[in-house]
């Protein structure tokens, strides 16, 4: 990995500590020229826009319970996107993609998400600095963190962490998915798109999925069948079911995704294709994957709410 690339994270307890460490790494960045971004949930992005009102106008602010609201939009979507709009600068970033309000499905997608950015970077200008609250989060993820990040900053200063491992964090959250609950609808697809297409919309509707959001459902759909038939094993297995927090959409075929970073990096206006999962994950509100050489599922979630289950200890 390229030294000019620096992925720590920040292990704050307060509010005061929180803002003790990013407030200096948003003002030197700025000081030192670097074009600067700042990605976190609604409470804490109020407190460093409050902070930092001064420079307000020299900074992006993302809300990142939007934006990254699908932990596979961060790289590509903000991230990225952030670091590519200025070519040849070292970027400064805040990112905080887990906090205390992520529900126990979305995390191991955050905890993926936080180990590829280490392959996202390689060889990038960027300083990504990434809190975690050390009080009101788990162990477990606390552990995951120091896996994800080469650098740990917490009360003693930082210091390399001892337990960075991200290809096993990655291994670790590629595990299987809970299976379709007994009213989920089934269909096996090997034709036409269209055939999905239609068999999506007719369960979508009579479910009672938002109408304003059918469009981004079908597209996604879409997606998803034609990589398992460009891609895959050729023919697709497709379950639909809604429960109380989302409409669900899970796809299963006999292919294998060997690369963890498809459908998470920025794809260039001169490539033909390779959009179909950066797509996916720029429409829905989560996408968990399992990957393995005899099968790959992808599961995508469409909030019907935002209740959640807590990461708190």
């Amino acid at each position: 990995m390229s030294e000019s690339f620096v992925h720590p994270a920040l292990f704050y307890r307060d509010a005061e500590d929180y803002l003790s460490a990013t407030v200096p790494f948003v003002v030197e960045g700025l000081a030192e020229g670097e074009p600067v971004a700042v990605a976190v949930p609604p409470p804490n992005l109020a407190l460093l826009r409050d902070a930092l009102a001064t420079f307000e106008n020299m900074i992006v602010f993302h809300d990142m319970s939007l934006v990254g609201r699908n932990p596979g939009r961060i790289i590509p979507g903000v991230l990225r996107a952030f670091a590519d709009s200025h070519p040849g600068r070292h970027v400064r970033i805040i990112g905080e993609p887990v906090w205390p309000g992520r529900s126990e499905n979305e995390y191991p997608a955050c905890a993926t998400h936080e180990a590829l950015i280490n392959k996202a970077f390689n060889g990038r200008g960027a300083t990504i600095l990434c809190p975690y609250d050390v009080h009101r989060l788990s162990a477990d993820v606390l552990r995951d963190a120091e896996a994800t990040h080469p650098l740990v900053v917490d009360d003693s200063g930082p210091r390399p962490s001892e337990h960075f491992a991200p290809e096993q964090v990655i291994a670790r959250h590629n595990r299987p998915l809970l299976p379709p609950p007994p009213d989920a609808v089934r269909t096996e697809i090997s034709g036409p798109v269209s055939q999905a297409r239609r068999f999506t919309k007719e369960h979508a509707l009579h479910a009672g999925f938002d109408p304003l959001r059918l469009d981004d459902l079908l597209l996604t759909i879409t997606e998803l069948v034609t990589n398992s038939i460009e891609h895959g094993s050729g023919n697709s297995t497709v379950h639909l079911w809604a429960d109380d927090e989302a409409y669900v959409c899970q796809v299963a075929d006999g292919g294998y995704i060997s690369d963890p970073l498809a459908g998470r990096l920025p794809v260039g206006p001169e490539r033909m294709g390779g959009r179909g999962l950066l797509v996916v994950n720029h429409l829905a509100d989560l996408v968990r994957l399992h990957t393995t050489p005899s099968g790959t599922t992808i599961q995508v979630r469409f909030t019907r709410s935002h209740a959640h289950n807590q990461l708190e200890t």
